[in-house]
């Protein structure tokens, strides 16, 4: 036997003794998952919607099944490069053409879960993320870096979305953080729980939405509205992120799992 399959071998008996925990990162997806509302003259994503085709009756006497309604960036979430008009002329920048190995990778967890209860606005610094790195080591290259701010735990859209008049209020990255995660560290990409990658109030920064702009313009990858990264540790988790293959798609709804050390 390889090398490679004793490896896999081992996870496998690992997961079936329960000393790896398989986290579910993923918010539930349906009519009440919060959808962020762009100002005129934007056009806006859908909501969740489900038709049912047949339910055990004379449309289909022995099947279930619906047709489901949602925009490709709707919930727990993918971003690929050509999202943002910055990874527009990219290669392999749709879901299709992303090589599959580019959709795992270890997990760095940083917490501003503190800071993003006094100030909704805040923003991870670039010495913040060094800091964090004195206390954990060098992030790695093809990391997920993912921002733990307990935002999933917020009850209900209006909360969730946190929107006033100048728009919705919920933390993310600064420029510094997102130029050193996306050029120095070479990341796969970076995961959030809030509704997109880029901070509540990105459209007044230079450039505008910044997070997206640096990762999608380099080829990277968002992960948003995550769930229960409060469950991982800040290094050794393994997370698995798997988009739909959809052809020219710019995202899809995914369900992001993590393999935890028990």
């Amino acid at each position: 036997m390889t090398a490679n399959g004793n490896v896999l071998t081992q996870l496998a008996a690992e997961l079936a003794r329960g000393s790896i925990t398989v986290v579910d990162l993923t918010q539930p997806l349906g009519p009440d998952t919060p959808v962020l509302a762009l100002p005129p003259p934007f056009a806006n994503s859908p909501g969740v919607s489900f038709e049912t085709i047949s339910h055990y009756d004379d449309k289909g006497p022995a099947w279930y099944w619906r047709t489901i309604r949602m925009g490709e960036h709707t919930g727990t979430h993918f971003d690929a490069p050509v999202h943002w008009v910055s990874g527009k002329d990219r290669a392999d920048n749709t879901l299709d053409t992303i090589p599959a190995e580019r959709f795992v990778g270890p997990a760095c967890v940083i917490d501003i879960s503190r800071e993003a209860a006094a100030d909704p606005d805040h923003l991870l610094t670039r010495d913040a993320v060094l800091a964090w790195e004195a206390k954990h080591g060098r992030i790695q290259p093809k990391s997920w870096v993912l921002l733990r701010s307990d935002w999933s735990k917020r009850v209900g859209a209006a909360e969730f979305l946190n929107c006033r008049d100048d728009g919705p209020h919920s933390p993310g990255f600064d420029r510094g953080a997102t130029e050193l995660l996306a050029l120095e560290r070479d990341v796969l990409g970076v995961g959030v729980e809030t509704v997109g990658t880029d901070a509540g109030q990105a459209h007044s920064f230079d450039p505008p939405f910044w997070t997206h702009h640096i990762m999608q313009g380099n080829g990277k990858f968002g992960l948003a509205s995550l769930a229960n990264l409060d469950r991982l540790p800040p290094t050794g988790a393994v997370v698995v992120a798997s988009p739909l293959k959809l052809v020219g798609g710019s995202g899809s709804p995914l369900r992001v799992l993590a393999l935890v050390p028990a």
